[in-house]
């Protein structure tokens, strides 16, 4: 048999070429979609058996009731997001043990109804309303800046704030409107109260409220979500893996500053912010999401417990560590990223480290 012609055989080895890359591409879209199904199953089924209420009640057969019977009468404490759901719940429950507490909210009418609530409920007449937009650095700059005026150590910072928007918005700064809330927000109030943080120490604590849905995301470069098709739900998703590696970078950071930091998630409660942006997830869980008091459990746990029994950098659900990734997940090795993700955003938040 005779040779085929130079031409011809370009040509076959071409398209041989093409048709590997076409299947190699194949597998590896096959692969990922695999691999996101197994995420979102492997994620709703530890959810619902861990999440919900009853999950709670389970777990609360081992918590001591002596760990949040703790006084901390003059310590201060900033909680923001503070009006309603969660952060209104973890305001109270500090309040209530005597701390001075500092509600950081968007809304000045929410937040002082907030306010005069807590005060009458608990007597404590030590809660402050500091109205600032998350969503804006400008805002918390501002913020920090009035704050500083006070000259007091900020014991406690809980950076609750988070917002789940399905369309893509853009602030006024030029940011995606989740990213700017949950990530940059977080990112900018506890980078400008680390001065306050360390008159606090050995004694101070970062608590960040995270979500269970970070478990069906890996660490991402792409933190405005820059895909065609914007998907909320991901974004949020994604946002709240950052702020577990954050947690994480800030640790390693500041593990000689005297500061702990902990992030954690409070389970699959019944929020006015999980009513509006996942309404068909709020009915079908109708009676299974846990209240604000016991999503905001953890939290006031994190907050009194000694820090020599906690873990700086880790990552807590019903008042015990939880891992940061699910079996099988491939969600790991994503983590090394952080430090590129880190000067972003100090970058874009023009903060100085």
């Amino acid at each position: 048999m005779g040779e085929f012609p130079p031409k011809k055989t370009q040509k076959l080895q071409e398209t041989s070429v093409s048709v590997r890359l076409e299947l190699h591409l194949s597998v590896g879209a096959l692969t990922m979609f695999l691999l996101k199904a197994w995420r979102q199953t492997a994620f709703g089924i530890y959810g619902y058996l861990n999440f919900t209420k009853s999950g709670f009640i389970e777990h609360s057969k081992k918590f001591q009731p002596e760990d949040t019977q703790t006084r901390i009468e003059g310590k201060n404490c900033i909680v923001t997001g503070a009006n309603s759901g969660i952060g209104f719940a973890t305001a109270e429950g500090l309040a209530s043990r005597g701390a001075n507490v500092y509600m950081v909210c968007r809304n000045k009418e929410r937040g002082e109804a907030a306010q005069s609530k807590i005060q009458s409920d608990t007597g404590n007449q030590n809660v402050h309303l500091e109205v600032c937009d998350l969503s804006s650095i400008s805002d918390i700059k501002s913020f920090a800046s009035q704050f500083s005026s006070k000259n007091v150590p900020v014991h406690i910072l809980v950076n609750n704030a988070g917002l789940l928007e399905h369309n893509r918005i853009t602030t006024s700064e030029g940011f995606e409107l989740n990213f700017a809330v949950n990530v940059l927000g977080t990112y900018a109030m506890t980078e400008l109260m680390l001065p306050f943080l360390e008159k606090a120490a050995p004694d101070a604590r970062v608590i960040t409220v995270s979500s269970g849905g970070m478990y069906t995301s890996p660490l991402t470069m792409d933190l405005q979500f820059s895909e065609e098709n914007f998907n909320g739900v991901q974004q949020y998703s994604r946002n709240k893996r950052v702020q577990v590696a954050l947690t994480e970078k800030w640790a390693e950071i500041n593990k000689n500053k005297g500061i702990g930091f902990y992030s954690m998630h409070p389970g699959w409660a019944e929020t006015p912010g999980v009513a509006t942006s996942l309404p068909s997830f709020s009915k079908a869980l109708s009676g299974k999401l846990r209240t604000n008091e016991e999503g905001a459990d953890t939290i006031i746990w994190l907050a009194l417990q000694p820090k020599e029994k906690l873990v700086s950098g880790s990552f807590y659900f019903d008042r015990a560590e939880a891992p940061k990734h699910l079996m099988f997940a491939a969600t790991s090795g994503s983590h090394a990223v952080i430090d590129s993700i880190f000067d972003s955003l100090k970058s874009l938040s023009s903060i100085s480290a």
